[in-house]
């Protein structure tokens, strides 16, 4: 999607003049893959979903369908009725600047998305408009990531327990927040707390998830139970922990992040 600079990336007049911005691929191929881009430019320097709706189609008008990537425009008003469809679609995760005192953030990341991850500084977006930013000496090319950060931090909004799981899951550095916990979950940490698992080790808890499980496990899997524990509120990386209870066995790495208990 195309944004305001000053506001990140989005649809933006200034000067009569349009300036294009783009989400930097690294996030989309972290998150992804995506059915549909609302909010897409009309030439896209690399794809960001399977569908697009560029402005000209007017993405409120029309349906979404599947899972959604979302970058929305950054005028207050266009901003409020993406997020707000974005909510009631709830399949999907959105990029936007972390105000979280504003009332687009309250009314529709707040109360209505499953999960954040702020991100760890300001991210430097893609170059739309080179013709714009390009100066003697530094001459930009379309899509190429702009010298200057955006200015302000920015937060992805996942929608739904699915895109919760995959940003709870991707390599993107920033500090991840649940918002909606699984019954479930919520549960087994009552439970925790209560004494049943606070002083487990590590190695216990990673060697008591396999042998749950039938078959290879996926990384991502682990981690993501791991997150859930009390044990990792009191650690800064519990990824790291268990990480390393996998070097030392009885683990072996039978595929592409993929391991098993090896007895």
């Amino acid at each position: 999607m195309t944004r305001r600079f000053a506001a990140m990336s989005g649809h933006h007049s200034a000067a009569s003049k349009s300036h294009e911005w783009f989400t930097p691929r690294a996030i989309i191929d972290a998150l992804g893959p995506f059915d549909l881009d609302p909010c897409a430019p009309k030439v896209q320097p690399f794809p960001t979903a399977s569908k697009t709706y560029t402005a000209e189609d007017n993405g409120l008008l029309l349906p979404w369908e599947g899972r959604i990537w979302l970058n929305p425009p950054y005028s207050v008003q266009l901003l409020m009725r993406f997020m707000a469809r974005m909510a009631e679609h709830n399949h999907g995760t959105a990029l936007i600047f972390a105000r979280t005192e504003t009332e687009n953030f309250h009314e529709y990341v707040w109360k209505r998305a499953s999960a954040v991850l702020f991100l760890r500084g300001r991210l430097n977006f893609l170059v739309g408009s080179p013709e714009i930013f390009s100066k003697p000496g530094r001459e930009y090319r379309y899509g190429e990531r702009f010298d200057q950060n955006a200015g302000a931090p920015s937060v992805l909004c996942a929608y739904g327990m699915r895109d919760a799981d995959i940003l709870a899951a991707c390599e993107i550095d920033g500090q991840f927040v649940p918002l909606r916990i699984p019954r479930a979950v919520f549960g087994a940490a009552i439970a925790s707390n209560e004494g049943e698992k606070i002083n487990t080790t590590w190695q216990q808890i990673v060697r008591e998830f396999f042998e749950n499980r039938e078959g290879p496990v996926e990384l991502d899997e682990l981690y993501r139970h791991v997150r859930t524990l009390p044990k990792a509120a009191s650690n800064r990386n519990p990824e790291a922990k268990a990480r390393q209870q996998l070097q030392r066995g009885p683990f072996k790495n039978v595929g592409r992040g993929q391991w098993q208990l090896d007895l």
